[in-house]
């Protein structure tokens, strides 16, 4: 009589069925973060290459005032100084150019000697006391050489027309004005005020515009 040997040990074919298991779930859970990281890409660059609304940006300075808007060689391409036409810089409110949160709010580089007192002090280097707001979908502006600390704080909301410092000459600054920049997405990018361009896009030779603010409270965007 001939007896039937088992060769197969209890659990042999859970043991090789496991090994499969683990490597479906692995291959599934990588499957399933490929889709993940592509969705997260393919948003990325429709947010970065899709238009987003410009905000209606205004002058940053009280309204019905005149002021000079000003490039000059080796300034920066895109980068803007504002002098006012009529009075002294100094202590001049700077307003936020449309409503965001305050991404920025300190010093950028040194402050320097600067003041009201001692305008021909020692300058300081980069921005000085300054603000950067973010306004939404990229958009960004960034407020230099404040005479004072900021009147705001990072992380604190902000609307247009609200005071955030006064002018001044702290940084990289040979005389009391506001250094402004306009950036989408971390470039920067022609400033418009009131939906209108300002046609500074170059720094290889001086350019000045006078436009009136017409930041004013009826005016918000």
């Amino acid at each position: 009589m001939l007896t039937k040997v088992a060769t197969d040990q209890p659990g042999t074919q859970d043991a090789h069925e496991r090994p499969r298991r683990r490597i479906i779930r692995v291959a599934l859970l990588a499957g399933a973060g490929a889709a993940v990281l592509t969705v997260v890409v393919v948003a990325v660059l429709v947010l970065w290459v899709a238009p987003s609304p410009r905000p209606h940006f205004q002058l940053p300075v009280p309204c019905g005032e005149t002021w000079q808007v000003s490039t000059y060689p080796g300034h920066g391409r895109y980068e803007v100084d504002l002098h006012p036409t009529e009075g002294e810089a100094w202590g001049r409110p700077v307003l936020a150019s449309a409503a965001g949160r305050v991404t920025a709010a300190g010093i950028n580089g040194s402050l320097g000697d600067r003041t009201p007192d001692n305008p021909e002090g020692r300058p300081g280097r980069g921005g000085g006391y300054w603000v950067k707001i973010s306004h939404g979908r990229g958009w960004e502006t960034i407020y230099l050489h404040l005479l004072e600390p900021p009147l705001v704080r990072v992380g604190q909301r902000v609307e247009q027309g609200q005071q955030i410092g006064l002018v001044g000459s702290t940084g990289n600054s040979g005389a009391p004005h506001l250094h402004y920049e306009q950036l989408r997405h971390w470039r920067k990018v022609e400033t418009y005020f009131d939906g209108v361009p300002s046609g500074i896009t170059r720094d290889d030779t001086e350019h000045i515009v006078l436009l009136t603010s017409n930041n004013c409270p009826d005016n918000e965007s």
